[in-house]
């Protein structure tokens, strides 16, 4: 590792070692994996606690995996059950819908925080999140949720390359985010969606495709998988035809650009990329300049 990275690393742990205990904000993911690691490698594992976010927009091979990777770490899991589904903004799929699963989230793990007598709650994000549409930050802003990967200034490629060095089974983890993230923006948002999209990417899974997606338009299923993948798709077409359309997909395609994470913001414009709160504070500044 670079002396860069390094100089980040110990920014980490002194961030880490400010807050004395902590509770991770866990997702078994690359980042949050990786944050857990080095929270326990840092403050030991009696000042830790790795908490998961149980819910219909978590796949279940992410909640297996989370229970096997906590285990290696030695560190204690608490699933903590979560009821986004019950909010209507976040039912009802906005542009800024993670930040009504996240505000959800993270209020749960304040309480649990209290409860355990552990002084802060963390999680993963990094620093090249402050370059991507995540609503989910301004909730860690409104409710003190601290982020030391971000403000360590440590990007996914360090954290691919620490998590490595630390022999993390994560270090090269395909990107994972919530069921919820394959919805277009506007469709509403139910288990029975997400357990099928869940369902449609196991298949997918099994058949060898580790980086997918299933993006779920009612009757239509947008496969998307990274470009040098795409033949195989074709390869497996009639399998995948007859196993999709048992789930209730009437028209299976394949999205010729092949994976990207956050394909679902590329409609987005500028003004509803801002969270509510700086739309608002937007409009405010331009009725001031209006009337300057």
């Amino acid at each position: 590792m670079g002396t860069e990275l390094h100089n980040r690393l110990n920014r980490c742990r002194e961030i880490l070692r400010s807050l004395g205990s902590v509770v991770v904000a866990f997702s078994a993911g690359v980042d949050s994996t990786f944050l857990l690691a080095l929270a326990v490698e840092t403050l030991g594992s009696r000042n830790v606690l790795a908490a998961m976010g149980i819910s219909p927009s978590l796949p279940q091979r992410e909640r297996q995996a989370g229970r096997r990777i906590a285990h290696q770490i030695g560190v204690e899991l608490v699933e903590v059950e979560t009821t986004e589904l019950s909010d209507p903004h976040y039912v009802s799929n906005p542009p800024d819908r993670c930040y009504y699963c996240k505000i959800n989230l993270f209020k749960r793990l304040k309480k649990l925080s209290a409860r355990r007598g552990i002084r802060a709650v963390v999680s993963g994000a990094n620093a090249d999140d402050t370059g991507d549409f995540r609503p989910g930050l301004l909730a860690c802003k409104e409710l003190d949720i601290r982020n030391p990967l971000l403000e360590a200034g440590l990007t996914k490629k360090e954290i691919r390359l620490a998590s490595r060095a630390m022999g993390l089974e994560t270090w090269n983890k395909p990107a994972m985010a919530c069921l919820a993230t394959r919805v277009p923006y506007g469709d509403r948002i139910t288990i029975e969606k997400l357990q099928r999209i869940d369902q449609a990417e196991s298949i997918l899974k099994d058949l060898g495709f580790s980086q997918c997606r299933v993006r779920d338009y009612d009757v239509l299923a947008r496969i998307e998988v990274p470009t040098d993948e795409i033949a195989k798709v074709v390869e497996f077409r009639e399998t995948l035809i007859a196993s999709l359309k048992s789930l209730g997909y009437v028209y299976i395609t394949l999205d010729m650009e092949g994976f990207r994470s956050g394909s679902m913001n590329e409609s987005l414009t500028t003004e509803i990329r801002l969270e509510p709160r700086e739309r608002n504070a937007s409009h405010l500044d331009s009725r001031k300049t209006n009337h300057a």
